[in-house]
């Protein structure tokens, strides 16, 4: 059975979002981004999805063989839990910018998640925010750096907790 995605009013956001103009062309309301002004979620939400491909990228070194093992462990890696805690391991290396990005980020209102404390789900969104903040601004080797710098701290813990 297919799952589909629904929520109310669907297609009434869909014509919002992706409109056209008179040409036929997509209207993009925001020319730019500005990640100073941005939601610190939305920062949180590309940070998320940008960790989740590193640490993917990263694991093909360690498995190839069995999917199951690779999803398994790359969900514990991304997970709030890991992502706090490893924070709180690089935190060290951090610029006064970035960790005023954290603050933004980790003091956002959001919804938590059943496998992780508030204080746990709200550092992980702070950690992601501050990857976003990074990808947005095009400092990809920063970005790296501390992603790097995170996977080896997370694998590490996940070694030692064995």
């Amino acid at each position: 059975m297919e799952k589909r995605v629904s929520f109310e009013g669907k297609e009434a956001l869909f014509q919002r979002v992706f409109a056209y103009d008179e040409d036929g062309e997509l209207i993009e309301p925001y020319k730019e981004v500005d990640e100073n002004a941005l939601n610190p979620l939305f920062l949180a939400h590309i940070g998320d999805a940008y960790f989740h491909l590193y640490v993917r990228n990263r694991l093909l070194r360690f498995e190839q063989s069995k999917i199951d093992n690779f999803h398994r462990i790359s969900a514990v890696m991304v997970s709030a839990v890991c992502q706090a805690k490893a924070y709180r391991e690089i935190e060290d290396m951090l610029t006064q910018e970035e960790r005023q990005i954290y603050k933004r980020g980790r003091n956002a209102k959001s919804h938590g998640t059943k496998r992780a404390s508030a204080a746990q789900y709200h550092a992980s969104t702070g950690f992601e925010a501050i990857l976003g903040d990074l990808f947005l601004k095009n400092r990809h080797e920063r970005l790296n750096e501390i992603c790097e710098e995170a996977f080896l701290k997370i694998a590490e813990e996940m070694n030692n907790s064995n």
